[in-house]
């Protein structure tokens, strides 16, 4: 299994001071991944935890890239429908490109009404808007050819697209049939919002239709919380999510109070629960 963190791009712990230190944190301990999360509009209502303030997922591993040198950098999940299909493929490129290829991409449909209202997005179609995305993200990044585009939600004429780096891998969020439909054409992993003792079952369903269609196994994301102050039942949690299929645990440490509390129970994680049970 491997593991990323979570790294908090909201609320008071969102400092350039703060994010940096936690992520040569999360490197220097040895996390596979760093992950940030997607918000643009937040509506009065829902501002507790954050105070409202997000910053932007791809300029801050934008920001993050610079600050580290192996750690890979996650988004857990970039809401598709926000955002222009080829901008988003233009962003991510020169993520990719300038961090050395380590760039994970996950992709969700959204959820939060007021924020596509705010942004001028018809919810109803966030669906098709993110199916479509994929596929022009696919368009751009598997040729090096300059080709036009022609869909229902995008379209463009031919033009080079360059930088042309390694494609990041795509982690499908969601656990409708329709984002595992999306897994099956476009994702080389499944991020879904599955409690444990769901998860095993619907694992084992996407994977016998994945090898069917000639395609390798994908990769199995869980992003949970964990009570670091009980090391054996967090591992248990752990090893119950592996032994359910999960290949890849997100730890989320929710609200941390700065990054000497983020250091502290990064070291908890890694040498109490990961080491002990390995």
């Amino acid at each position: 299994m491997k593991y990323g963190i979570a790294i908090r791009n909201m609320g008071p712990q969102s400092s350039r001071t703060t994010i940096r230190a936690c992520a040569r944190i999360a490197e220097q301990a040895g996390f596979d991944a760093l992950f940030v999360s997607d918000h643009l509009c937040i509506p009065p209502d829902q501002t507790e935890g954050s105070g409202g303030r997000y910053l932007d997922v791809l300029a801050t591993l934008a920001f993050l890239a610079g600050a580290t040198e192996r750690i890979r950098l996650g988004v857990s999940v970039l809401v598709i429908p926000y955002r222009p299909a080829v901008l988003t493929a233009k962003q991510i490129a020169t993520i990719q490109e300038l961090s050395g290829d380590r760039m994970i991409l996950g992709v969700g449909v959204g959820w939060m009404k007021p924020e596509f209202d705010a942004l001028g997005v018809d919810i109803k179609k966030r669906g098709a808007i993110t199916t479509e995305t994929l596929a022009v993200l696919h368009h751009l990044w598997n040729s090096e050819e300059a080709r036009p585009y022609e869909g229902k939600q995008v379209k463009f004429p031919a033009f080079v697209f360059l930088p042309w780096p390694v494609r990041p891998p795509i982690w499908i969020g969601g656990n409708s049939a329709a984002a595992q439909e999306r897994v099956l054409k476009f994702g080389d992993g499944w991020h879904p919002m599955l409690r444990t003792a769901e998860l095993k079952p619907a694992v084992d369903a996407l994977k016998a239709k994945i090898i069917a269609g000639g395609r390798t196994a994908p990769e199995i994301i869980v992003r949970r919380g964990l009570k670091l102050d009980d090391a054996s039942a967090a591992r248990e949690k752990l090893n119950a999510d592996r032994d359910a299929g999960a290949t890849y645990f997100i730890l989320d440490l929710g609200r941390y109070e700065n990054e000497s509390a983020f250091g502290r129970a990064v070291d908890t994680f890694m040498g109490k629960v990961v080491t002990s049970g390995a």
